[in-house]
């Protein structure tokens, strides 16, 4: 086995007061470059600042306008796809995440009372109901017919949604 034996480089004063200086005047430029390209930048964002609040607001109003559309057509536009396109995109519904909404006439401590004796492992030690368990276990043999029975319902609302056809 070989080994290296490096010898020890030798710097003397002037050549460290120049790289210093060297060091130093590079991290200065580094630092002009640095605040033009921010200056150049905040320059370009106020330039198309009103634009893009308008065309902002825009967006906003459109989508309120297709949602509106899209809600109080829905059975006739979306028999069978949850999505209907046009020239410009794609509008539809999506679900939303599965949630539990107490029926009428149910409240939360009376579904906890009913699960302590239904379904006991679905609530948790702090007493109340395991709300994410019961939704993972929702269509069960064990917990979906007991659900109703609890003052329960799954519920999954439409959520709106616009897809434009993005210029490559």
């Amino acid at each position: 086995m070989k080994t290296k034996v490096r010898k020890a480089l030798t710097v003397t004063q002037e050549q460290f007061e120049e790289a210093m200086q060297r060091y130093a005047e590079a991290e200065r430029r580094e630092a002009e470059i640095g605040k033009a390209i921010e200056m150049e930048v905040n320059e370009v964002l106020s330039k198309y600042e009103d634009e893009r609040l308008c065309l902002s607001q825009g967006k906003q109003i459109a989508f309120g306008i297709a949602r509106i559309y899209c809600s109080e057509n829905k059975n006739a536009l979306f028999g069978k796809r949850r999505s209907v396109g046009t020239m410009h995109g794609v509008a539809g519904f999506r679900l939303g995440t599965p949630a539990l909404r107490l029926q009428k006439g149910a409240n939360w401590s009376m579904v906890l009372a009913a699960l302590k004796e239904k379904l006991p492992e679905y609530v948790r030690t702090t007493e109340e109901p395991a709300k994410a368990m019961l939704l993972a276990d929702r269509n069960t043999e064990k917990v979906a017919p007991v659900l109703m029975e609890l003052g329960l319902q799954v519920v999954q609302d439409d959520l709106f949604y616009i897809e434009t056809g993005k210029a490559a």
